[in-house]
């Protein structure tokens, strides 16, 4: 039987001509997140920047645009997304194989490494979290999803209880059938997460860590927006 990851990458790799028109169009909440990078990484004088899973490359070539002078790579493991790219224009050294959870960079090999969507794909989040931390030298930046952010405001009220408790892995393992992750036709494989999951590790590694609220009523990071950026950062930046 084959898993999650597998299927996923068959998902990328027989959708990957309407990638583009199905992920990467429209102002939605990983623009603003690319946004929110370049303003950052721009204050902050960063010079080299690594995405992590970055599909056909928007990231890739936004942040080339808007950070000229700035080393700019990303790393995606499914090939017809990255010949995509290649064919947009992005050459072959800025648009690489790798994946997120062995990321084939040195310690400290880049200013600031960033995801946009990508964690909730995984199913080991964490790794890929760890990995980002590792590479990173100065910064890193998370757009993703947040489970208590979504649903009604019963179910966003008993996810937070259930997480609280310690109670989410098995509840969510009942809610899959056993499988842990969840298919649709428009996103794929997808696993329950949120931003909040790795944020005790985050804090751990940096000392100055930001959230901010990409979509939904802006009342509350942790319950009121469905997507979430999360900026950390060492003292030395």
């Amino acid at each position: 039987m084959k898993n999650g990851v597998q299927l996923q990458r068959e998902y990328y790799t027989r959708t990957a001509s309407n990638y583009e028109s199905m992920h990467a169009n429209g102002a939605g909440e990983h623009d603003l997140a690319c946004a929110l990078i370049h303003s950052l990484a721009s204050y902050h004088g960063l010079t080299s920047v690594l995405d992590v899973g970055s599909g056909t490359g928007r990231a890739v070539a936004r942040l080339s645009r808007s950070l000229p002078h700035a080393r700019i790579i990303g790393i995606e493991p499914v090939e017809a997304l990255r010949m995509i790219g290649h064919s947009n224009g992005i050459s072959k050294d800025k648009l690489i194989d790798g994946d997120a959870t062995k990321l084939a960079f040195a310690d400290g090999a880049f200013d600031l490494v960033c995801e946009l969507g990508i964690l909730h794909h995984i199913p080991t989040p964490r790794k890929a979290v760890d990995e980002m931390i590792r590479v990173a030298s100065k910064a890193i930046f998370v757009s993703d999803g947040n489970r208590f952010g979504q649903g009604s405001t019963t179910e966003r009220f008993v996810k937070l209880l259930l997480w609280r408790l310690g109670l989410w892995p098995a509840a969510n393992w009942i809610k899959t059938r056993g499988k842990g992750f969840y298919y649709s036709e428009g996103d794929g494989i997808a696993y329950s997460y949120s931003v909040f999951d790795d944020y005790d590790v985050i804090c751990r590694h940096f000392e100055h860590v930001m959230v901010f609220n990409l979509s939904g009523d802006g009342k509350s990071s942790l319950t009121g927006s469905p997507s979430i950026g999360l900026f950390a950062s060492n003292k030395n930046l």
